[in-house]
C-alpha cells in the first residue's frame, strides 16, 4: 500500500473515531509533529514513518516542475513542496467543522 492511500484510509478511520482524530490533531502541539503521526499512524494499523511522508512530498513536488514545459530550467518556479502532513491536517480539520 503506497502511503497516499495508508493516509486516505487512516482519515476515513479517523472520521469514525473521534479519539483517534483528536490524537491526530494533537500531534500540531508536538515537539516533534511527523514523529509522533507516524507512531499513532502505525500503532492504528498504518505503517509509515517520517522518510514516507517527506519522500510522498518530493515527489509529487518532483512530478509537477517535470510536467512543465519539460521541467528544468523552463520550468516555472514553485513556491511550495507537497507537504503531506498538513495536507492531511487540513482534511482531518474539516472533519471537525
Amino acid at each position: 500500500m503506497i502511503i497516499t492511500e495508508k493516509l486516505d484510509e487512516l482519515l476515513e478511520k479517523a472520521t469514525k473515531n473521534a479519539d483517534l482524530r483528536r490524537k491526530l490533531l494533537d500531534t500540531r502541539a508536538s515537539a516533534n509533529p511527523l514523529a509522533d503521526f507516524c507512531t499513532i499512524a502505525s500503532d492504528n494499523g498504518f505503517p509509515m514513518s517520517v522518510m514516507d511522508i517527506v519522500n510522498q512530498g518530493e515527489e509529487f513536488y518532483a512530478e509537477i516542475k517535470r510536467s512543465t514545459n519539460g521541467g528544468g530550467e523552463n520550468s516555472p518556479d514553485l513556491d511550495f513542496q507537497n507537504d503531506e502532513y498538513s495536507i492531511f491536517m487540513m482534511r482531518l480539520e474539516g472533519l471537525e467543522k
